[in-house]
């Protein structure tokens, strides 16, 4: 037995274990707004680009959100297939007064309980039985990477999930694909996101959608819970 060995386990100096406590301290409070009444909120979880996350403007969820709502008509189910600022913006103007499930690779989204539903596009068929085909009104779904492969994997996703409504944002780069894939039209809202990205993207739907329209629409405000 070497002497290190029989010396135990190695301690952390001062500094190391000061850094240490400030991490778990941080932890602790970004877990505690997670689960607070703001847990909603677009950027609480932060982007992840390895994962290629870019959350949408507010302004954009909302408009995607409300149109994904009239759409699915009273009492439709919506799902959210890697559009978590979509989902957030959902539940924060409409609580519980929608049925909504957010299907995510990234298990931090798991917070939001029986909403969550783990997802990789690269089983685009493996949902968890509880999932049952054809049975969300409408489909917000937006693929991570500008790839055929990728649109035509998550492609599969959709039309197991979808009633037949469709709204996808994607590339402009991507509009020969979609319409091949899901038979999808490009709308004339453009979509934006939190920061600058080097590619412009579009919002493609396959039925009459008020994406379709380029007048400024006022929202209704949503009160929230008393």
């Amino acid at each position: 037995m070497s002497d290190s060995e029989d010396e135990g386990p190695p301690q952390l100096s001062s500094y190391a274990l000061a850094a240490l406590q400030e991490f778990y301290a941080e932890q602790q409070h970004h877990h505690s707004d997670l689960c607070g009444d703001d847990k909603y909120n677009i950027g609480i979880i932060e982007e992840n680009w390895q994962l290629s996350q870019f959350w949408y403007s507010p302004e954009t969820a909302t408009r995607l959100a409300e149109d994904a709502v009239a759409a699915a008509g009273e009492g439709g189910r919506i799902a959210c297939v890697s559009a978590p600022s979509v989902y957030q913006k959902l539940r924060e103007r409409h609580r519980d007064d929608v049925s909504v499930c957010i299907f995510e690779y990234d298990r931090r989204f798991a917070i939001y309980g029986e909403d969550f539903v783990y997802y990789d596009y690269k089983n685009p068929v493996d949902l968890p039985e509880r999932i049952t085909t054809h049975s969300f009104a409408i489909v917000m779904a937006d693929h991570p990477y500008l790839l055929e492969e990728c649109l035509r994997k998550m492609s599969e996703t959709i039309k197991l999930l979808t009633r037949g409504k469709i709204l996808l944002c994607t590339g402009a780069v991507m509009e020969d694909s979609a319409a091949k894939l899901l038979g999808v039209k490009m709308c004339k809202f453009i979509p934006e996101h939190t920061r600058t990205l080097g590619n412009e993207f579009r919002c493609f739907v396959n039925y009459n959608s008020g994406l379709d329209c380029n007048l400024s629409v006022q929202l209704p405000v949503q009160e929230g819970p008393k």
